[in-house]
């Protein structure tokens, strides 16, 4: 098997090729990656030398760069996105033109070979906020961002392509990642990363906007599964089966890091904020031989591990372009926040 993983510098596209590296060791495998803000070659700089593995910088949105890196490929599994609600807010275009644009380049180039698969990676946000019971394959879909929009608009792309030419397409839709090698923007490893340097975590509205949590190498082995055992045309949910308030996951993560409540702020909610996502994983499990094999307490103990051990990683994504993002983002929001009641 040769496959192509787009972007395979990033958080799960890092997670995917290292499990790939250690459990598929005859497979060929290319990454394409872009190295935008998020993807970073010392992600799986140790893998370059692996017999087997070529990294190919480039843009998804590039034919030419698509079909140098696609040549001679069985299987390609799209992690390539922008990926982050807060920035979608911010400029939607570069969500467009990747999430949607890009798969439209790398379907084209696809269907020019007799290749085995083409695997589009979403998210359980395309379903819009669901107050109540779990989210189904054949739930409609009801994007509230322009992130999910964008991310609806790429796998409705991939399966269009399926019914239009055959193309044997699978699209995934997982919950909310935690893990080694994400990057400090997202709720988790920014609330690790600051709460060891006693930093405020900023935590939206009231808190209790429920996620479902899903271990990163859990993910990965879910994706190998579907790529190893399922037939092209078939849309699963993924999820971790651990449903928790923000608020829950921030006391875990201070609980992990030993620090206290009093670094908790509450401030302004973000525009649009999803209540709630819980996702039914029946077809998954019930098709392939994969379920969900990691606690929420033992996956956020390895996370928050990681993070502690890896300071040079993350302290000089901190001290960059981030932090004026991280200003911008939450600098007058903080100044305007409250702490947690007293009891």
């Amino acid at each position: 098997m040769k496959i192509l993983v787009t972007g395979g510098a990033g958080f799960i596209g890092s997670n995917f090729v290292r499990m790939l590296a250690a459990e598929r060791t005859t497979w060929k495998v290319v990454v394409l990656d872009k190295l935008t803000y998020a993807g970073r070659l010392e992600n799986i700089e140790d893998l370059t030398v692996r017999p087997g593995f070529r990294f190919v910088m480039g843009d998804i949105c590039d034919p030419a760069a698509v079909a140098g890196a696609m040549e001679g490929c069985d299987a390609v599994v799209n992690f390539a996105a922008e990926t982050h609600v807060d920035r979608s807010i911010e400029e939607a275009s570069s969500f467009v033109r990747t999430d949607v644009e890009g798969v439209r380049v790398l379907l084209e180039e696809f269907r020019k070979g007799d290749r085995l698969l083409f695997l589009q990676v979403s998210t359980d946000e395309v379903y819009g906020s669901v107050e109540t019971g779990y989210s189904r394959e054949t739930d409609s879909l009801c994007p509230r961002s322009p992130y999910s929009a964008s991310k609806a608009g790429g796998e409705l792309l991939a399966m269009s392509y399926h019914y239009t030419y055959g193309t044997p397409v699978i699209v995934t839709r997982a919950s909310n990642n935690y893990g080694p090698f994400q990057y400090p923007e997202k709720l988790i490893p920014l609330f690790i990363t600051n709460a060891l340097d006693g930093l405020q975590l900023p935590l939206y509205g009231d808190g209790l906007n429920r996620r479902d949590w899903l271990f990163v190498e859990d993910h990965c082995k879910a994706i190998l599964a579907v790529l190893e055992q399922s037939p092209g045309g078939s849309v699963y949910n993924i999820g971790g089966g651990f449903e928790k308030s923000n608020l829950e996951v921030t006391r875990a993560v201070l609980d992990s890091v030993g620090a206290g409540p009093e670094l908790i702020r509450f401030i302004e909610d973000r525009p649009g904020h999803d209540r709630r996502y819980a996702l039914d994983i029946g077809r998954i499990t019930g098709e392939t031989s994969w379920k969900p094999e990691t606690d929420f307490r033992r996956g956020m103990e390895i996370t928050v591990e990681w993070y502690r051990t890896h300071r040079k990683w993350w302290e000089g994504i901190k001290s960059g372009e981030f932090g004026e993002y991280y200003r911008r983002m939450y600098r007058d929001r903080l100044a305007r926040s409250r702490g947690v009641p007293q009891e």
